[in-house]
């Protein structure tokens, strides 16, 4: 009871809905074994056989979700946390959940000193201008 003599309901917020903790979506997991590599704009591709998600009963509605986002059109991290309203922390371990039951893999970004350096590519393109 509260001090005004009401029960009050601590799951319940009259303008947000039920309450769930992030950390509940987790199972109180940080981490995953692939989330070191999951980086806000690492992209999200469903794999061929992920219609079968619905009916896996070991995912949670989040899981599910995420693979019907990422079904249509290949999403990013940040993108998912945004369309699922879920901290970016949780998303990353969901989709590794994903990602060791292989429903889904990540296209990472080139890292910037792998890419190619800009005055290589002129030369080359000049190169072959004079051939």
């Amino acid at each position: 009871m509260s001090a005004d003599g009401q029960g009050t309901n601590h799951w319940f917020d009259d303008e947000a809905g039920p309450v769930v903790r992030p950390y509940a979506m987790t199972r109180g997991r940080t981490t995953s074994a692939a989330q070191h590599r999951l980086d806000l704009i690492a992209v999200v591709v469903t794999k061929p056989h992920a219609d079968e998600a619905e009916a896996d009963v070991t995912l949670s509605p989040e899981h599910v979700d995420i693979v019907g986002l990422c079904r249509g059109t290949p999403q990013s991290v940040a993108e998912l946390a945004a369309e699922l309203d879920l901290p970016v922390g949780v998303v990353r371990v969901l989709v590794g959940d994903l990602v060791d039951s292989e429903l889904v893999h990540v296209n990472r970004p080139v890292p910037p000193a792998e890419l190619p350096d800009e005055n290589i590519l002129r030369d080359v393109i000049n190169g072959l201008r004079a051939l």
